[in-house]
């Protein structure tokens, strides 16, 4: 898929070859996942996907622009805009190298080895 854009329906098809649910039950699951993300984010939260990234929705206050032909002053109206932060794990993918794991707490021993040899 190097070079073009993946479609819902390329989605579709590939979870499809993941999951043992018939083509239009696979297209209902990806549709019900995505207005998921939509609503929640239609809602104004935001949207964390381990191992992905962040969906934020930023609000912009009203603010002066300029147009860059005459210079004049125009007034921007407030909006919501979407962004997107990807997570590092994703960044390193992107760059071809695997992220180094991370230790978690139940991973650090609470003695050093030192100490408990003592």
């Amino acid at each position: 898929m190097l070079g073009r854009t993946i479609t819902r329906a390329d989605l579709t098809k590939a979870v499809s070859g993941i999951v043992s649910l018939s083509r239009a039950e696979t297209t209902e699951l990806v549709e019900q996942v995505l207005g998921e993300i939509s609503a929640t984010l239609v809602a104004g939260e935001g949207v964390k996907l381990s191992a992905f990234g962040v969906f934020t929705v930023r609000h912009k206050t009203e603010r002066v622009g300029r147009n860059p032909r005459t210079q004049e002053a125009v007034p921007i109206e407030p909006c919501r805009s979407l962004t997107f932060s990807a997570s590092p794990h994703l960044k390193s993918r992107i760059n071809g190298s695997m992220p180094k794991p991370r230790l978690r707490r139940r991973d650090v021993p609470l003695v050093s080895a030192q100490v408990a040899t003592e």
